[in-house]
């Protein structure tokens, strides 16, 4: 179907009062009250929806400009006033989800909505009570308070000064002695901060620790997967899997770091070695931010149409802010605004092969919210974050054919490198989550027990870590640069289980690259309408939780590593 251009200048989103959404809010579940017949109920529940979208895309929008420049006063304002008026949102929303839970029509609304909304809804209203409000506002202003510290890094290197994301260039560098002292210098600047990072995380643990018991949980864990709506496996499901990682992939891992270590002619790989696989250091994109979208857009004409016109229309509407700058935010993301039906893509280019990673990463993303833009439901336009990052993470590997766009004779080690360092990050990911599960379950302990739970979780998952006399990691600091840790608690066990559904997709497209790219825009068109098991096995991807199912990728993956 054509679509009107859109372009970012033109989105408005009004700024909404809490007594005008209120009063919508009564009128609804007026109107439900009157509601006679399907007809009503729907008319009733499009209004609702209409509402939704329209607070959606307004937190978006004032998320994505702090983001965008954490200095700004005005959006610093605004920031804060979504914070504080988010609980009295969620409230209302809560009011209204407990009530089509409870409603005697609610065969009838599940047959108009789909299951679907109902199971997380059933999971959204356990994690809020009035009681918890003034928590989650201070649980707001604490992440916010992280987010600052880390984008007013100013570090000073060979005589130029860079933020966190511009150092990573010389972390990457293929010069030894350059990715050392530019990783002194990172972590001299969390060492520097220490007193003001343990302090922000211990409130936010103690302070995640007490909304759980005062919604009745034990602890903050039961809280954090509902949060993260996880309605189809468990804590034991996780746990089963990271010790599958363990036997399964940490072997090979270590055969990545031998393999490095040869190729680098080292006796024993550094730290400050593991982000490079050999002595010409890591391939680099062949041009600056304009080149690249240029060549981003020859590749995705040559995949497929669809994808072609899709980033055409996100060119034409400056849907992107992919330049690292002072004040800016750290990482990258994609968000969107669902009363216009577009996304919007967010991250910080440094000259390094992360770009492209980053990039095509994220395009997955928006690729999807777009694909299923006209999906009737709020709920469904996006599905919960483990599957979402399912298409996030295929595309980087469906992408691999087009590599010499970018990387010219280099594109071969750049798949290499993205495949080793996939891997890698597999224990990585299950050392940041366990790391999370041992800091909930004990939320009195110290920052220095949590430093130590920390060093654990590598001895387990990362047992060739060596941090020599870079300080501050050494003494298990390292998750502190982490955002997904403080930001948002257990999400990050989810790039794992989807990158073991992206390395299937990989597997597919190295025999059938049409077949595999046909299911991938498949599975986007979905959306969120079914839970994370359900979505992978309608494309044909067997579930992480399923015994074996990393035996294929991990044969294959070592295969063509030649491990």
């Amino acid at each position: 179907m054509s679509q009107t251009q859109i372009n970012f200048a033109d989105i408005q989103a009004e700024t909404p009062d809490l007594e005008q959404i209120t009063r919508e809010y009564q009128d609804i579940n007026n109107a439900l009250d009157r509601a006679l017949t399907r007809s009503d109920r729907e008319k009733a529940l499009q209004q609702w929806e209409d509402l939704r979208r329209r607070l959606d895309t307004w937190g978006a929008m004032t998320s994505l400009n702090f983001s965008q420049d954490t200095t700004n006063k005005d959006y610093q304002q605004a920031q804060k006033y979504s914070d504080e008026l988010r609980p009295k949102l969620t409230a209302l929303e809560v009011a209204m989800k407990r009530r089509l839970l409870n409603s005697q029509e609610r065969t009838q609304l599940e047959s108009i909505l789909g299951q679907q909304a109902f199971s997380l809804w059933s999971a959204d209203v356990t994690t809020f009570e009035p009681a918890i409000e003034e928590d989650l506002v201070q649980e707001s202003k604490l992440v916010n308070q992280y987010v600052q510290l880390l984008a007013s890094a100013e570090l000073e290197f060979r005589g130029e000064t860079v933020n966190l994301s511009g150092i990573r260039k010389y972390t990457e560098d293929s010069d030894r002695q350059t990715r050392y002292e530019a990783e002194k210098v990172r972590w001299q600047f969390f060492s520097q901060n220490q007193a003001q990072l343990d302090s922000i995380y211990d409130q936010l643990v103690k302070l995640r620790h007490q909304m759980a018991q005062k919604l009745g949980y034990e602890n903050y864990t039961g809280l954090g997967y509902k949060r993260m709506q996880r309605i189809d496996y468990t804590e034991a499901d996780v746990a089963s899997y990271r010790d599958e990682v363990v036997a399964k992939v940490v072997p090979l891992a270590q055969k990545i770091i031998d393999q490095k270590a040869q190729k680098l002619n080292l006796e024993r790989v550094m730290y400050w070695d593991e982000s490079v696989f050999d002595l010409q250091g890591n391939p680099q994109p062949q041009g600056d931010h304009d080149w690249m979208l240029k060549q981003a857009q020859q590749m995705f004409d040559a995949m497929h149409p669809e994808l072609g016109s899709f980033f055409a229309m996100m060119v034409a509407g400056d849907l992107m802010d992919l330049k690292t700058r002072p004040g800016k935010a750290g990482g990258g993301f994609c968000t969107s605004f669902p009363t216009k039906g577009v996304p919007y893509i967010f991250a910080n280019f440094n000259q390094t092969k992360g770009d492209v990673e980053v990039f095509t990463h994220e395009m997955g993303h928006a690729f999807q919210a777009w694909q299923s833009r006209n999906l009737p439901l709020i709920d469904y336009l996006w599905p919960t974050l483990e599957s979402c990052e399912i298409h996030s993470m295929s595309l980087e590997f469906l992408t691999w054919s087009q590599m010499d766009k970018f990387f010219g004779d280099d594109a071969d080690r750049f798949r290499e490198i993205h495949l080793a360092q996939s891997i890698l990050f597999l224990p990585y990911g299950c050392a940041v989550d366990h790391f999370q599960h041992l800091v909930y379950a004990h939320p009195e302990a110290t920052p220095q027990e949590r430093n130590q739970m920390w060093r654990q979780m590598e001895a387990r998952y990362l047992p060739w870590r060596q941090y020599g006399d870079i300080e501050y990691p050494a003494q298990g600091g390292l998750w502190q640069e982490k955002q997904h840790i403080y930001c948002s608690p257990f999400y990050y066990i989810d790039y794992t289980l989807a990158l073991c559904c992206a390395m299937q997709f990989w597997v597919k497209a190295e025999s059938d690259f049409q077949g595999a790219l046909t299911e991938y825009i498949a599975l986007c068109q979905r959306g969120g309408q079914a839970p994370f098991q359900s979505l992978s096995s309608s494309a044909n991807l067997i579930s992480p939780f399923k015994s074996g199912s990393l035996a294929d990728v991990v044969t294959k993956a070592q295969q063509f590593l030649g491990l």
